[in-house]
């Protein structure tokens, strides 16, 4: 059933939601903080190059005489592995733009040029510190001179990708492997609910049948006594009661029928079926002191049963009378949307709170309950409708607005 399709189908998004959610922010934790701690860690390895860095006597002459500036304590072991195997490039420039030395131990992997270039854009940024092409940087005063010092990062970025890729390729299988498991688990949970649900209105159908004979042989029985005994109180209290059970038994087995069998589908005439329809409730909204008036645009077809369509009409007027205020307007109207007939039946009645307009279209939900057993509504129209509409691929709502109650239908035209 569509019903459970659509909570199975929950049931996965939910879990595949959590579980997506889950993993890519644990991912963006991890990759953000390790981000964090390299780039701190190749700053301070940077400061305590530059810091060791001294300007080779031959160059020294060339800077202005200064006092050298001595950098910020890193917090960093000079004698760590990891500053000792790190590859460092240094680049140092005097106050007026001449290179003063370019320290480059690999000229094979950067060249002095590029090393050059990028030196005279960092000095000339508002940037001390950070990364361009896999080389981290650090720009300091050295107190005559301007000193870049570059460490080389291609390494341990390429590591980082090929375990970000591996990652990405192991977590997408396994979220594969999850989005199965979730739709074994969602069928282990909603199918039992299904079963019970089928179950339901198989009794529903089964019992309905079998009242429907007792019931016929009250009435029957309850009529001949009348005829012979005439007018009798307790007799009147049985015939009314067995007229309301005839009632409800009859919505019930509607119902069934409804949720049960696939109804025989046919190009219909859907403007003149709600105009043929909507006649007979005129006369019922007249007696009632109510107007019903009704917009109907014409040439609106659609793929349905003509049987289940009128019901879909009667019931919304018949509910729209029950419950307008007096003196009150009832409009109807049929109209295009897109590629739907859009049927709306406005009422000037009572607001339906919010939390109760999913609750009214469900079996023996009655909002009033007091007026709707007076006249033997038992709340299964709404219901029956609903379920008419769903075998009709269609949309069914309420809304309230302005004192107006509004009950709209959507069907797919062709």
């Amino acid at each position: 059933m569509k019903m459970f399709k659509k909570s199975k189908i929950k049931i996965v998004s939910a879990i595949m939601t959590i579980l997506v959610l889950l993993w890519a922010g644990t991912l963006g934790i991890i990759y953000l903080s390790s981000y964090i701690e390299m780039s701190k860690q190749n700053k301070q390895m940077l400061q305590m190059h530059a810091q060791m860095y001294e300007l080779p006597k031959a160059f020294a002459e060339m800077a202005p005489p200064n006092k050298p500036r001595p950098d910020n304590n890193p917090g960093f072991d000079s004698e760590s592995p990891m500053f000792r195997l790190s590859t460092f490039y240094t680049v140092a420039v005097s106050y007026d733009g001449v290179i003063l030395e370019i320290k480059n131990d690999s000229p094979s992997v950067h060249t002095n040029d590029e090393l050059e270039n990028l030196a005279y854009s960092i000095i000339n940024s508002d940037k001390d510190s950070g990364a361009q092409k896999n080389l981290a940087f650090y720009k300091t005063d050295k107190g005559g001179y301007t000193l870049v010092a570059f460490m080389d990062n291609t390494v341990i970025n390429k590591s980082a990708m090929t375990l970000f890729r591996y990652t990405l390729i192991f977590g997408g299988a396994a979220l594969v492997l999850f989005f199965f498991l979730s739709l074994y688990l969602a069928g282990k949970i909603v199918n039992p609910l299904e079963e019970s649900y089928k179950k339901q209105k198989q009794f529903i159908s089964d019992a309905g049948h079998e009242l429907k004979t007792p019931v016929s042989v009250i009435s029957a029985n309850a009529e001949l006594l009348f005829r012979k005994i005439g007018h009798n109180q307790w007799l009147q209290n049985i015939q009314y009661e067995n007229n309301r059970m005839g009632i409800l038994i009859n919505q019930l087995l509607e119902l069934a029928k409804t949720e049960n069998v696939t109804p025989l589908m046919e190009s219909i005439d859907f403007s003149r079926l709600v105009a043929g329809e909507s006649l007979p409730f005129e006369g019922v909204a007249f007696e009632k002191g109510l107007l019903l008036s009704a917009n109907i645009t014409d040439n609106i077809y659609v793929q349905g049963n003509s049987t289940q369509l009128k019901q879909i009409v009667s019931i919304l007027l018949d509910n729209a009378i029950r419950h307008s205020k007096k003196q009150g307007k009832i409009s109807l109207s049929l109209t295009k949307e897109q590629s739907f007939a859009r049927l709306c039946v406005i009422n000037e009645g009572d607001e339906i709170p919010l939390e109760q307009r999913e609750q009214i279209f469900e079996r023996f939900y009655r909002a009033d309950t007091a007026r709707n057993s007076e006249s033997n509504h038992y709340g299964l129209g709404l219901a029956i409708a609903k379920a008419i509409v769903a075998s009709h691929n269609g949309q069914i709502e309420v809304s309230c607005f302005n004192g107006l109650v509004e009950f709209k239908v959507r069907l797919p035209m062709i």
